[in-house]
């Protein structure tokens, strides 16, 4: 007897509906789905007493590709259905996909991946046909709020239309094949007895096709199995409807799994009520003022577009369309999400959102406690027993200790695989003062399970899947310094030795390819502080950081030597690169390539260029002086003395020679020449060099700028509290404006003649 094809849309409950009638109908004696196939021996695993959605996760990693992807079940999922109703009638089940890791999935992170977004041109077409937005509207139209009768045929017609408009890829041919194999391979197994195939409707006529073609085999096809060199799998996690949702960015299937829950649970007509009290109570919840009056509203607008459109109850769209126009009465920056597909947009009314929430809904699956699980979560149950890790609560670590800086690592894994509930309030970070103690929050979170699965593709412990996903990171930062550098230090928090070496070297030859020079100076900032502070970590002298410091100063040195631009602002980031290549001449000389005095003749060229930008002019020359290569520093303040450049010069000298600055005669001796400067300057050209110059002595701290203010006072036989010349009433910049302001009425009255200002 030939099988009986159904083509579905995914998660569609009209399909579902008649997949359930055909079964219980036919008896068959297989029933056969799309779905992955390295799942056959585990469908009892699958059909276990779940509380739904649940969906198949599954993963591969070797060292040429990574992929991962789920397969979705909820209530009304014509796949799931198939299963229930088959396993209830006595039928074998068998998925007949290829694995969802195969290469014939590696563009896709969802396995059904509706043929309407691949194929769109006889999409398009019928939407016009029929006047409405997009596919989803199209659908309900023709399949979810239509009458029952001839559903089937439509269906076929449909799908029919879809299919002759696209010519199959290699991916989608290679596995239409591999699910014809396995058609011919039951219809020969059953004898005279029904076997029902259940695919993607875009499949659904070339595997109807490719099964009569051939004759009939004996035996089931073989399943792929992951290679000896690489990690994989499948395993059934729990899922959430707001995951399910396509306004939430799922690529297949229908949005609003809320209201199609409700569509299949009863009918179009209570789906529509439903829908419209789960909007209201949430819009009320978050304390909305949605009248009765609007309530009225909102259901007779639903019904009029509904009569309107040829429908005989109103649909999803409908009940959207007219809680809109009674609930928002102001003009939409963002057409209605639901006109189109995909995400949320930017700007989408608050009002909307709220009613696109209330229809994904907030269910979440749950496991069988029998469920079977990955090694990751086995492991990862261990480490937070062992280091007392409570499931909720608050932890204050000491990471001078064993046990602290352990349990430190612990959670700090946990971060980087983005496993929820784990949240760190305090602790080291980069380009910060060194921090000793860690404070963490722990919460109960719904999803932490289905992530901690799905971080089991990464490998079986804690620590090598942490690994794997801060080596994913690494290769996906290309030659981003930033983005390497806080990989560095991730790996350095989770303790990661193995791993640490693997980054050192690859981030050394990137380094020879980033153009940002104030990236790579963080990058660099990062693995000098590793190298010289961090005893906690593990990082302190050790060997594998040498590539990273040799290979980032050689490179700042031909990034700084290529910068021109004249009198560009102080730029603080580029600055703390050029601190970055000092710090590690000074106290890592022995791991540079490159000669202290190469390094210095660099500097001294910048400093003498004029087309440099003055704020690198002034740490050029600041950078020779920490050398101890010292100028004629009177001189060389004084040729930056233009109100234009002055605060920039001096920015880069401040940066890089703070404490020189200081140690010379107190600090009096550069300070009294900028004062000079300063004093010499009209209130217009004060009035220009002031920002620069505020944001040039921010370099220095708090206590040290009160040693300036104290050292300015004696030196004009002044005597009172330096403190308060650092607080001010008012702000500077508004001060310095109304000087300004204050100059310009002065020269129109002078002008104009209408005061003599010189004689009062």
């Amino acid at each position: 007897m030939p099988a009986t094809f159904i083509g579905v849309r995914h998660h569609s409950p009209a399909c579902a509906r008649l997949i359930e009638a055909k079964i219980e109908a036919l008896k068959p004696a297989h029933v056969l789905v799309e779905g992955p196939a390295d799942m056959n021996a585990r469908i009892g695993e699958l059909l276990l007493d779940h509380e739904l959605p649940v969906a198949i996760f599954s993963s591969y990693r070797d060292e040429e590709r990574s992929h991962a992807s789920w397969s979705p079940f909820c209530a009304y999922s014509p796949e799931w259905v198939a299963l229930t109703t088959g396993r209830k009638v006595g039928a074998e089940l068998r998925f007949i996909d290829l694995p969802a890791w195969h290469p014939a999935f590696a563009t896709r992170t969802n396995r059904y991946a509706d043929a309407e977004q691949r194929h769109t041109s006889a999409v398009e077409r019928l939407c016009e046909l029929f006047a409405v937005d997009n596919v989803d509207a199209l659908w309900d139209h023709l399949f979810e709020i239509a009458a029952p009768e001839g559903l089937a045929e439509r269906l076929e017609a449909y799908f029919d239309v879809i299919r002759g408009e696209a010519v199959a890829g290699e991916e989608d041919a290679q596995r239409e094949e591999y699910m014809a194999a396995w058609v011919r391979a039951a219809v020969a197994d059953a004898g005279d007895r029904p076997v029902v195939v259940v695919t993607g409707g875009f499949h659904r006529p070339a595997v109807m096709r490719l099964s009569s073609a051939a004759t009939p085999a004996a035996g089931w096809p073989d399943v792929p199995t992951v290679p000896a060199t690489a990690i994989g799998g499948s395993y059934v996690i729990p899922y959430s409807y707001r995951r399910l949702d396509a306004f939430d960015g799922y690529q297949s299937g229908m949005p609003s799994p809320q209201y199609y829950h409700q569509l299949w649970a009863t009918d179009a007509a209570a789906a529509g009520e439903a829908l419209v009290g789960s909007v209201v109570a949430r819009l009320r919840k978050r304390k909305q003022p949605v009248s009765t009056a609007d309530l009225i509203a909102a259901r007779s607008l639903a019904s009029g577009l509904a009569l309107v459109r040829g429908h005989s109850v109103p649909g999803r769209v409908d009940v959207l369309d007219g809680l809109l126009a009674a609930l928002v009465t102001e003009p939409l920056d963002v057409r209605p999400p639901w006109t189109g597909r995909g995400r949320l947009r930017a700007g989408t009314d608050p009002v909307v959102v709220e009613m696109i929430a209330a229809l994904s809904g907030e269910k979440v699956g749950r496991l069988h406690p029998d469920t079977p699980l990955p090694p990751l979560l086995h492991d990862v149950d261990s480490e937070l027993e062992r280091f007392g890790v409570p499931e909720a609560g608050s932890m204050s670590l000491d990471l001078t200790s064993e046990r602290g800086l352990g349990t430190s690592r612990v959670l700090h894994r946990l971060r980087v695989l983005q496993v929820p509930g784990y949240v760190r309030d305090r602790g080291p970070s980069i380009r910060s003062d060194p921090v000793l103690v860690e404070d963490w929050t722990i919460e109960r979170v719904e999803m932490r399970l289905p992530r901690l699965i799905e971080a089991g593709a990464y490998g079986g412990t804690l620590a090598a899947a942490a690994g794997a996903a801060l080596e994913e990171r690494f290769t996906e930062s290309g030659p981003d310094a930033r983005k390497i550098a806080q990989v560095l230090f991730d790996v350095a928090l989770c303790g990661i030795e193995d791993l640490s070496e693997r980054i050192t070297d690859h981030a050394a030859e990137l380094i020879s390819t980033t153009a940002n020079l104030a990236a790579l100076g963080l990058l660099l900032d990062v693995a000098l502080g590793l190298w010289r502070h961090d005893r906690i970590f593990g990082a302190a002298r050790s060997t594998r950081l040498a590539p990273i410091i040799s290979a980032g100063v050689r490179r700042a040195l031909w990034l700084a030597e290529g910068i021109r631009g004249g009198a560009a602002p102080a730029d603080p980031e580029r600055l703390f690169a050029i601190v970055a290549v000092r710090d590690s001449v000074l106290h890592a000389g022995t791991l540079l390539d490159t000669s202290r005095e190469a390094v210095a003749a660099v500097f001294e060229r910048l400093a003498a260029d004029p087309d440099v930008p003055p704020d690198m002019r002034g740490a050029s020359f600041g950078f020779a002086w920490a050398l101890g290569k010292v100028g004629d520093v009177e001189r060389a303040v004084r040729g930056a003395g233009n109100s234009k450049i002055l605060g920039d010069w001096l920015a880069g000298l401040f940066a890089l020679a703070r404490e020189e600055v200081l140690e010379l005669e107190g600090g009096v001796g550069v300070l009294k020449v900028i004062d000079e400067l300063v004093g010499g300057m009209t209130e217009r050209d004060f009035l220009v060099a002031l920002p620069s110059l505020r944001q040039a002595f921010v370099f220095f701290p708090p206590r040290e700028r009160e040693s300036i203010a104290k050292a300015l006072l004696e030196a004009r036989g002044k005597h009172g509290s330096a403190s308060i010349l650092l607080r001010t009433t008012a702000d500077p910049a508004v001060m310095a404006w109304a000087l300004d302001v204050e100059q310009r009425v002065d020269d129109v009255l002078r002008r104009e003649k209408l005061v003599d200002l010189e004689g009062g």
